[in-house]
């Protein structure tokens, strides 16, 4: 009688920032939420190496990688290694944290079928992936709100308003680097929100962005204060979110867009999106680092929040707002 097959699956969700993009490089905290959407990872044994139906080239995908070698030090049968993703790529949501973490959890599962996914650990786990992946410098950001799910916020400190999770640190090639990692605990009513993201078609440049805006700042000293606007921006929206009060986190996602906007980081398509979105929602901003990429917009109308959204040019996803995290999946 044959052996069942091994097998595992797991799914990690992507993220969108609500509050505290840019800001977070100079010190201030970040807020994110995770969303529906994400990444599926499914293995099984298999007679040679493949991923997503094609030879496996370690060299190509070092998260994965280092998961494999460096976190399970695995040496078993190779694998077959599915990835499906319901994510936008290259547009500031998550995707290649996403896949750490339910890449993580599914070889956890593959392996260990009998113990249960820690969270906290995955989430460590993906952020070292990503930070070999990136030549040493990756936030903790996307890899702990895709691990823990709900709404995740990364500062240097603790934040008022937030519960502390966990703290973990990075040795970059500029020093080390320590980050808190809080969550914050909300009434179940904010559930009955949706979060409605339009992509504008862009990839959204990260780097040049950061380095945009800290010229910027160096250049001009009243941009330092809509940093510092941002900051304050962003604690308003914590505890708009800790009292379940969205007509007031959709004004602060609305203050936020014009202090991004002054930093010179939306764009043509990024604002057509955001004013399309704005009739029907409590709020609308860029999401990430801006220079394409997504916006969101938090409203109880997602279908015509969308409708605008394709009507401007763009493609629209919908979350609710605050998902779960990381998750071992039966199929």
């Amino acid at each position: 009688m044959a052996q069942p097959e091994v097998m595992a699956s797991a799914f990690a969700p992507g993220k969108c920032i609500l509050f505290g993009e840019h800001a977070v490089v100079f010190g201030h905290p970040a807020v994110a939420v995770a969303i529906d959407q994400g990444v599926r990872v499914r293995i099984r044994e298999s007679l040679s190496w493949v991923l997503e139906g094609l030879p496996f080239e370690p060299s190509r995908h070092p998260h994965i990688s280092h998961i494999i070698d460096n976190v399970f030090e695995y040496d078993g049968h190779p694998l077959n290694i599915d990835v499906e993703s319901t994510l936008f790529s290259a547009a500031g949501m998550g995707s290649s944290a996403a896949l750490s973490n339910a890449f993580g959890a599914a070889l956890h599962s593959f392996l260990s079928p009998d113990e249960p996914l820690i969270p906290i650990k995955l989430a460590k786990m993906a952020h070292s992936a990503e930070a070999t992946a990136q030549k040493g410098r990756a936030s903790p950001t996307d890899t702990a709100t895709s691990a823990l799910g709900g709404f995740v916020v990364v500062s240097g400190g603790k934040v008022e308003g937030t519960r502390h999770v966990f703290d973990t640190s990075l040795v970059t090639p500029e020093g080390k680097r320590d980050w808190s990692v809080n969550v914050v605990d909300v009434p179940e009513g904010i559930g009955d929100a949706w979060l409605v993201m339009g992509f504008t078609g862009e990839g959204s440049p990260t780097g040049r962005m950061v380095a945009k805006v800290a010229k910027l700042v160096s250049s001009d000293s009243d941009r330092m204060g809509d940093l510092e606007s941002i900051a304050n921006i962003t604690n308003a929206g914590l505890t708009a979110l800790s009292a379940g009060n969205i007509e007031a986190l959709g004004m602060a996602m609305d203050a936020c867009h014009e202090r991004l906007r002054n930093l010179e980081v939306s764009s043509p398509k990024l604002e057509r999106l955001v004013e399309a979105s704005r009739p029907h929602s409590l709020g609308a901003k860029l999401t990430g680092a801006g220079g394409g990429g997504c916006m969101v917009a938090l409203t109880d109308n997602p279908d015509r929040v969308s409708e605008a959204i394709e009507v401007a040019g763009g493609k629209p996803l919908t979350s609710r707002l605050g998902a779960r995290g990381v998750r071992i999946t039966a199929d």
